[in-house]
């Protein structure tokens, strides 16, 4: 695709400016790291571009205190006081939803299908321009949610409403459906040395 030109231009019926607005899904799967830092660089563009940004962590602890969250929670209060940029809500399933009571003792498989329940409304209703889906492919590879519902509620979403899906082992027929797929390969990590992970590069 050099210098942002397609090669294809499909014989869809649709303008240019109709073919740039369509809603896309998004993958980041594979090995290599860098699949939910690629996904809130997306909410950080989306954000200045005025989207409102649904994050929904499907299996990070609510312990887990990354540093794109508390960027993007500064970047929802200046929207909320000086009117900059789009609102963002985030939400952590190892700490319990943040629409529900429950709690990080609470069975995963619940929660996640909760958190899916959730989005799923909020797709219904277009609460959001983008959402990111984080390590929600392992909810998926392990039945806690079911493939089948989630590709066909994603397909028939309303509206423009982009989705990112993030995690290792994505299922084929969510592959299948995506409109653009990126498989993070590791050639390298300062993990195989024995090395743990850093503020600022992990976290």
């Amino acid at each position: 695709m050099p210098l942002g030109r397609p090669t294809v231009v499909p014989d869809d019926g649709l303008t240019t400016r109709e073919r740039r607005q369509r809603p896309l899904l998004i993958v980041h799967t594979g090995d290599g790291k860098g699949k939910t830092t690629a996904a809130l660089g997306l909410a950080l563009r989306g954000w200045a571009q005025g989207w409102s940004v649904g994050v929904f962590q499907f299996v990070k602890s609510g312990a887990w205190q990354p540093g794109e969250h508390a960027a993007l929670a500064e970047l929802d209060r200046a929207h909320r006081d000086h009117g900059v940029g789009g609102p963002v809500d985030w939400h952590t399933m190892g700490a319990g939803w943040t629409w529900s009571r429950a709690t990080a003792a609470a069975d995963q498989a619940a929660l996640a299908a909760e958190g899916w329940a959730e989005v799923a409304r909020r797709l219904t209703g277009e609460a959001h321009t983008l959402y990111v889906l984080d390590e929600f492919t392992y909810p998926l590879a392990r039945g806690w949610v079911d493939i089948e519902e989630v590709v066909a509620t994603l397909q028939a979403r309303p509206g423009v409403q982009h989705v990112v899906v993030t995690g290792r082992g994505c299922p084929p027929a969510l592959l299948d459906a995506a409109d653009l797929v990126t498989e993070m390969t590791k050639v390298r990590h300062p993990f195989d040395r024995g090395q743990k992970g850093q503020r600022g590069i992990e976290w």
